[in-house]
């Protein structure tokens, strides 16, 4: 199955210009699944930011630990029930999970309902009601195809117009409405749906804008995955097994390092070729092996992509594998690394360490965390 990839789109804005908005919005990518957060601080500014990211970095680090959804969501609804009442941080919150099939979990804490928006309509979820630790929680449950989304907000975009036109404020339902009536089209741009809801909102509030908005789009796409392969196994006898679950997987393929090109090569049975790159004296040598998009040599190659992680893609040149693995690794969703942990003597040579060379099991964590900070799912399989 292909790999799905969830998409966050947010626009904010505090209640008072130049004040820090009381909402935060918080979400992660494993594996399984895309996890999200919206929490609105008790009041406005620092005491409700502060509060807000409380909750969201609680939240986070309980699914970061193993913690499931509900299992996550009931631990905050009792810190938030205790604080109720008190000179303490509260917010309420929505937190969601998209499922790499689609199937979506939504579960409200005193907070607006979630929209599906789907190329053709847009409609608000039909909420199961229960109460837990005295509380009144919502929960919601749908289905987000590709180029489909799920629409959360804080209050501040639910209660626009009360006081202004709207008795109730423009509502949930309203929103789907209003998204109806614009005739939701094929490709949604999720960064302009987000402001434009905002825009809408703001229009209702007036000169006064009653609260700190939020708007949260989870938008789902197929996504792009790329495989990389680097390192012998620490056992000869996983080489096929290696070898095997690297080509199975969906996406593009890339084997870093001569010696795992060599291994490659011989549990394909293919031949591996030499590849010489013209004009170029820094980058290092490449391979070909027939069926695999890139194929480099190793340590020198991954450090010298590390180094230029940060720079614009502008400045790449076309023939190196170095800038080839950049633009790949730059259009990548999710990265999986199969790693085989055997060391390399060649990787502790003293010229290495003499100009800085990191040997493998190093430079590719960095490579992994970086991606991460970049908003990439990483997912990393060792032999």
């Amino acid at each position: 199955m292909s790999y799905i990839h969830t998409d966050i789109f947010t626009h904010q804005i505090a209640k008072v210009p130049g004040n820090l908005c009381g909402d935060v919005i918080g979400y992660r990518h494993d594996e399984d699944a895309t996890t999200l957060i919206l929490a609105d601080g008790l009041g406005a500014g620092v005491k409700a930011n502060i509060a807000a990211e409380m909750c969201v970095s609680r939240f986070l680090s309980l699914i970061g630990h193993g913690a499931s959804l509900r299992e996550a969501f009931a631990a905050m609804v009792k810190t938030m029930n205790s604080a109720w009442g008190r000179d303490e941080a509260f917010s309420v919150f929505s937190v969601a999970r998209i499922l790499n099939n689609g199937n979506t979990t939504v579960l409200s804490y005193d907070s607006p309902a979630p929209i599906l928006v789907t190329n053709n309509y847009a409609k608000v979820l039909s909420d199961r009601v229960y109460t837990l630790e005295n509380a009144v929680i919502c929960e919601n449950f749908g289905k987000l195809n590709e180029g489909e989304g799920l629409l959360i907000m804080s209050d501040g975009i639910t209660q626009a117009g009360i006081g202004n036109g709207l008795k109730n404020g423009w509502g949930s339902d309203g929103i789907a409405k209003y998204l109806n009536k614009r005739n939701v089209l094929e490709s949604i741009d999720g960064e302009m749906f987000a402001i434009d809801i905002y825009k809408q909102a703001k229009s209702y509030w007036g000169k006064s804008q009653g609260d700190d908005c939020s708007v949260l789009l989870a938008k789902n796409r197929k996504g792009i995955t790329v495989n990389i392969l680097s390192g012998p196994p620490v056992s000869k006898n996983d080489d096929n097994q290696m070898v095997s679950d690297f080509l199975n997987a969906k996406g593009i393929k890339v084997i870093c390092g001569g010696t795992t090109a060599i291994l490659a090569a011989r549990e394909l049975k293919k031949t591996l070729e030499s590849e010489k790159i013209a004009g170029n004296n820094i980058a290092p040598p490449s391979y070909k092996i027939d069926g695999i998009n890139l194929v480099t040599e190793g340590i020198v190659t991954l450090n010298q992509v590390y180094n230029l992680m940060d720079e614009e893609s502008e400045a790449f040149e076309e023939d190196s594998p170095v800038f080839e693995l950049l633009e790949m690794l730059n259009m990548a969703d999710r990265v999986n690394i199969f790693q085989g942990r055997s060391s390399n003597p060649a990787g502790a040579n003293i010229v290495y360490r003499q100009q800085g060379i990191l040997p493998r099991k190093k430079i590719l964590q960095l490579i992994k965390d970086k991606l991460i900070e970049q908003g990439k799912l990483v997912v990393c399989y060792e032999y």
